[in-house]
């Protein structure tokens, strides 16, 4: 099958096409430290026979905390943790990147010391109620400096790449989005500009880090809000990015006030599954760097069409690995459907005290 067959990412050589597409963990400690249940998750994935483990959004800067119990990348006080993480994949053979990220409007001010989140401009956020405080020139700059450095310490911690999160509506994907951007200066006022900034955060890691290192994008191919990034222009960053040597794409959608669009529950059937394909597919026939397709894929038939088909290269899980960390070598044994149930009850971060497969919990507790 070519689901399982290896594929060259750059200059990562991968055992098979499937990817762990990044999960926020909730296992860092209050500080953001790594910890022994963050490395037996990791070790427990790559033992699971995944291709290409993505880390959960890992914080860049501490004006763009959105979520507690978050690993940490943006002060060295972290590297040894994370130096121990990397090495516990290694040591079972795995392939790990780091996603690095900044939550942007996004951010609970709970998390900022109450703080506002910022934002490219001050466009109310509906989901959290409350409007962001507009970054000045030097700030953007900083930040874009603070991907840079993050990266830098990505690679030193023996990370394979990093994955900037410029999709979901946090800071990257507000600096590209039509809807979230409403500048008139060099960070914005047309296509163009917007791209400005995801452009200052390449430039910046290519700075700390090197040429050798693979970057790969997160990218919303449509943000499904009025006014927001559709496929064409979200295409045309992803063109720009290829041409400045970025390693790869994944593709996905929506942001926090569009609803349930980027983790859509009751998939029930193929038919339901890999909703972002034909925005994967469109990507495909305009790029010539390797395509991530990510978002409702359970079943290995539907998984294998996608890549036979050319829709995508690799194809990249969440939920279903949450169920099941060993969902890549169950399949390679002829398992053919996740038994996740898109419930989401794994997303309620604020109700649960770590990222987990609740509905296998309860199951659990009705037979013991």
């Amino acid at each position: 099958m070519m689901l399982f067959e290896p594929f060259q990412l750059g200059t990562l050589s991968l055992p098979n096409r499937i990817v762990r597409s990044a999960t926020y963990e909730k296992m860092a400690d209050d500080d953001g430290f790594v910890t022994e249940r963050l490395i037996d998750l990791y070790r427990d994935l790559t033992e699971g026979g995944v291709g290409l483990i993505v880390t959960g959004n890992a914080l860049v800067h501490t004006s763009g905390r959105s979520v507690p119990q978050q690993i940490c990348i943006h002060n060295e006080f972290y590297s040894a943790g994370l130096r121990n993480l990397t090495a516990a994949v290694h040591e079972l053979g795995g392939k790990i990147v780091v996603q690095l990220v900044h939550g942007g409007r996004q951010s609970f001010p709970s998390m900022l010391a109450g703080a506002a989140p910022v934002a490219p401009s001050a466009v109310y956020e509906p989901t959290l109620k409350i409007t962001p405080r507009e970054l000045r020139h030097e700030e953007i700059m900083q930040l874009a400096d603070a991907f840079g450095a993050a990266a830098r310490r990505a690679a030193e911690a023996g990370f394979d790449g990093v994955q900037i999160h410029a999709a979901h509506g946090y800071l990257v994907n507000e600096f590209l989005s039509p809807h979230t951007n409403r500048r008139n200066d060099y960070w914005g006022g047309d296509e163009e500009r917007r791209f400005h900034f995801a452009e200052e955060v390449l430039l910046a890691i290519r700075r700390e880090a090197g040429d050798a290192l693979p970057v790969l994008f997160k990218l919303n191919a449509k943000d499904f809000v009025e006014g927001g990034l559709q496929p064409e222009e979200s295409l045309a960053i992803a063109q720009r990015l290829a041409f400045m040597g970025v390693t790869a794409v994944e593709i996905s959608g929506g942001i926090y006030e569009s609803g349930p669009v980027t983790v859509k529950p009751h998939i029930k059937g193929p038919e339901t599954e890999a909703y972002f394909r034909d925005m994967s597919r469109y990507f495909k026939q305009h790029l010539k760097i390797p395509v991530i397709l990510v978002g409702g894929l359970r079943s290995r038939s539907v998984m294998e069409d996608v890549l036979t088909s050319g829709d995508a290269d690799l194809v990249s899980l969440s939920r279903p690995i949450i169920r099941e960390p060993n969902l890549p070598k169950l399949m390679r044994g002829g398992k053919e459907t996740a038994d996740c149930i898109s419930c989401n009850a794994c997303l309620r971060f604020f109700r649960i005290p770590y990222t987990h497969c609740v509905a296998l919990e309860k199951e659990r507790k009705k037979t013991s």
